[in-house]
């Protein structure tokens, strides 16, 4: 964390420096072409994220030192935000304590204000462990793991019927139990992910889940060991600090293009398919444009999308301890995909160069409108009740240093 600036209030700008795996692409082409063999890549624009956000937080640390204005302005680096919930550790940890209020931004294909409308979720895995024996000679002295790993999906499969329609699980076998067919498995590992639309709706999902697993462990006579490697909160709305961005947003207007970004947008989007270009209007419930390349438009201010739901992000967490605003910003083409090669691969145009900047702009005269005003976030009112997903016994996983 970086600070500058004495007294209050104080502004937290957060960045994020995560890659995703086998994601690696070369620059502005519009064909995969993969720089390392199932490298890491920005495939989330998290590279624009992190400087973006610290353009930001420069500018306003300049504007403090110019005019004198009381005030604190941080930079927070936050590491593996997708999947390892870092900034829940960071809350943790006491890092964003004296916090008053904390900005932020996300690359994408619209610019608006970010609703606040993120998934809660829990990240757990499931080890079964049994007894093994052979297959044929004697079945009847093993414990299957892999039979309870299996009766585990069927009931959580039956389920999904009988939980909200907003909630959503998902799985993947870790450790299957071996590839040998003629031994009974003594061990299996399975993660799931379970995410509903408030955190109090996810404490209730999470316990049924997990009686499940235990019900499956029954049937089996095996043991299951359950194990949280990460948590997230859903966003919590913070309208004041919202309408005031939205402000920022249409007085700094549209992205200043030039006809190489849309000559490069319109490659791109050829390697898209048309129903993803037309889902993305619908996911944004705007109407859709034809032959539209570049959303150059400023979507108006809507503190909520009644149909649609994001995905999972832990800046929900630090929404529930201090007001927080984030602001989407026009970096790609229309239809692009986050988590794809095209969204790597436009990491680094001049389309996305110009969008950083603008976010930056829109977040640091946010940042400034807060500092003249503060009594702003009394407005926001007094903290959440906040309750991590992530036990207490639970630490970060291991850093892997580069040889």
């Amino acid at each position: 964390m970086g600070e500058s600036g004495s007294g209050g209030p104080v502004i937290a700008f957060l960045g994020e420096f995560d890659a995703l795996p086998n994601l690696s692409q070369e620059a502005n082409v519009s064909h995969p072409a993969p720089i390392t063999p199932d490298g890491n890549g920005h495939g989330c624009g998290h590279n624009l994220l992190g400087a973006g956000a610290l353009a930001a937080a420069t500018a306003v640390k300049d504007w403090l030192e110019q005019t004198g204005t009381p005030g604190t302005v941080r930079y927070y680096g936050c590491p593996a935000e997708e999947g390892g919930a870092g900034k829940v550790f960071m809350i943790r940890n006491g890092a964003f304590d004296g916090v008053d209020c904390a900005i932020s931004w996300h690359p994408f294909a619209f610019t608006t204000v970010c609703p606040p409308s993120s998934l809660a979720n829990v990240c757990m895995d499931f080890v079964f462990t049994g007894r093994s024996s052979h297959a044929a000679m004697s079945p009847h002295l093993g414990r299957s793991a892999l039979d309870a790993a299996e009766l585990m999906n069927v009931g959580v499969n039956y389920l999904r019927e009988h939980m909200l329609p907003t909630s959503r699980i998902h799985y993947a076998y870790i450790n299957a139990g071996g590839k040998a067919a003629n031994v009974v498995q003594s061990e299996t590992r399975i993660r799931y992910m379970i995410r509903a639309e408030k955190l109090e709706d996810l404490f209730p999902l999470q316990k049924r889940v997990e009686n499940i697993a235990h019900g499956a462990a029954l049937m089996t006579e095996t043991q299951v060991d359950i194990q949280v490697l990460s948590g997230m909160a859903n966003l919590m709305p913070a309208p004041k600090l919202e309408k005031l961005m939205q402000d920022n947003i249409e007085e700094l207007g549209p992205l200043p293009l030039s006809p190489t970004d849309y000559q490069y947008a319109q490659d791109i989007q050829a390697t898209i398919p048309q129903t993803d270009i037309v889902s993305a209007y619908s996911m944004m419930e705007i109407p859709y444009q034809e032959n539209v390349s570049i959303f150059n438009e400023i979507i108006p201010y809507r503190p909520y999308f009644t149909k649609n739901i994001l995905g999972s992000t832990d800046v929900g967490d630090v929404s529930w301890i201090v007001p927080t605003v984030q602001l989407l910003a026009t970096t790609m083409a229309v239809g692009t995909s986050l988590h794809s090669w095209q969204a790597t691969a436009q990491g680094k145009s001049s389309l996305a160069h110009k969008g950083m900047l603008h976010a930056a702009k829109i977040m640091a005269a946010t940042a400034i409108n807060i500092l003249e005003n503060p009594f702003i976030l009394e407005k926001e009112g007094k903290k959440r009740d906040y309750k991590s997903v992530i036990p207490k016994a639970v630490e970060p996983p291991p850093t892997h240093k580069p040889q």
